[in-house]
């Protein structure tokens, strides 16, 4: 079989690829069963938006150049924005196109067995871990065409794992840098926190151009067994051109707790899925998400907590600001599966736009399929207050200034989330920009 694209994807090319990163036979073999099934498999729906005439499957390059770097110091200047540079023993990964270009892994995890690298070196040197939950729980491959097409081509990503009883205390970051206009990028992010564990993983996904022509597919899992707790925080900063699909997906165990916080800043059509499976009892999961849209950008959404276990508690918080001809989706989905008692599924989407061509849609949805639960939700979809801009006004300040203000006030609950200062400082700046 071979699939469409502008270069040629078989499966000669796929076990070439598997056998030039030096993988076991059992993935090459997940490879090319995934690469089998596309054609069998549907495109996603996303709610509200067509995405029949967006190109996700034909990008000219699977793999690009990359570079290593010795210090900090000789990163990209994007990606030193990102990091704190004058720390010395960080837990950091960065990827450059499709290569590590650096990494660091305290001596403190390593004698605590942490595990903290590319997900090639993963599937290499640690494949019984990698194949006990690559793709197996949280994300499976034949949900659709681009989960297939993921686990087909996976050209990049990072696999953490904490062991049991566990906790670290500084963040684990990676920072993603993409710096070729033609390559697709297949990158995927793996966290596995044992028993009784804590860690905080945060990531960047950056463009070092204004403008691609290449295709992104994103899919992250996170693993939050009995009584561990996650904390994922992101930012994308992906360029104008590309077609984005990300999936963003957790489950826990028994008490664990995962919290989301998302800054999605891309400049390309994007389609977005977070879902966090509260299947433990006494679990939990917060997600927290804010966009800017700006141009002609078209985003689509999906954040979705879904409650199995009894006591479990999931809260949705989206903000979005739109301006020039930006469109977008908020889709908020609190479901309470039968037998989940005693659940609290609450949510809230906001959206705010700031021209007369921009357009957001909030659709908070519960479906609840049991009794004893508490669940509610609440939507808007405006502009900027008017009264709030005559009060500022009044005592001196700009409309510019006034508005840019109410905007920060907007987004703050999401960006004061974010664990690292630098990258805190960094989605600040970006919203500064988008919002000009």
């Amino acid at each position: 079989m071979t699939t469409d694209t502008k270069m040629t994807i078989d499966q000669q090319y796929i076990r070439s690829f598997s056998s030039k990163h030096n993988e076991p036979e059992w993935f090459t073999q997940f490879r090319l069963d995934a690469f089998g099934k596309m054609d069998e498999l549907p495109m996603p729906k996303p709610d509200k938006t067509r995405i029949t005439n967006w190109n996700f499957t034909e990008f000219p390059k699977h793999e690009a150049e990359g570079q290593t770097f010795a210090s900090l110091s000789d990163l990209p200047e994007a990606a030193q924005s990102v990091i704190n540079i004058e720390e010395k023993d960080q837990n950091l990964y960065v990827q450059f196109n499709q290569q590590v270009a650096y990494i660091n892994v305290s001596e403190q995890l390593k004698e605590q067995g942490v595990i903290f690298t590319d997900i090639f070196t993963a599937i290499a040197e640690h494949s019984d871990l990698v194949k006990k939950y690559f793709m197996t729980d949280a994300v499976k491959v034949d949900e659709h065409k681009l989960t297939a097409f993921h686990a087909a081509l996976v050209n990049g990503g990072a696999f953490l794992y904490v062991p049991k009883n566990v906790q670290i205390k500084d963040p684990v970051q990676a920072v993603y840098i993409f710096d070729d206009k033609d390559a697709a990028m297949f990158n995927h992010v793996l966290i596995v926190a044992d028993d009784n564990s804590s860690v905080t993983y945060v990531e960047n996904y950056l463009s070092t151009n204004d403008e691609v022509n290449g295709i992104v597919n994103i899919v992250s899992e996170v693993i939050a067994n009995q009584n561990a707790k996650v904390v994922y925080g992101a930012v994308d900063t992906l360029a104008k051109g590309s077609t984005v699909y990300i999936n963003r997906r957790g489950i826990t165990g028994r008490n664990a707790q995962l919290d989301w916080a998302l800054g999605l800043m891309n400049d390309g059509n994007t389609i977005a899925e977070n879902t966090t499976n509260l299947i433990g009892e006494g679990s939990s999961g917060d997600a927290k998400t804010v966009v800017v849209g700006r141009g002609s950008q078209t985003q689509n959404f999906t954040t979705s907590i879904v409650h199995f276990g009894r006591h479990t508690e999931g809260f949705i918080l989206s903000h979005g600001v739109m301006k020039d001809s930006a469109s977008s989706i908020f889709n908020g989905i609190g479901k309470i599966e039968k037998g989940a008692s005693k659940a609290n599924a609450n949510q809230e989407s906001r959206v705010l736009m700031l021209s007369e061509r921009a357009r957001g849609d909030a659709n908070p949805i519960l479906l609840i399929d049991e009794d004893d639960v508490i669940a509610g939700h609440a939507a808007s979809v405006g502009r900027v207050d008017p009264l709030q801009l005559f009060y500022m006004m009044s005592r001196g300040i700009s409309k510019a200034d006034a508005e840019r203000l109410i905007i920060h006030g907007f987004l703050a609950p999401v960006v004061e989330k974010l664990p690292i200062e630098a990258v805190k400082r960094q989605l600040v700046e970006i919203i500064e920009r988008k919002v000009q």
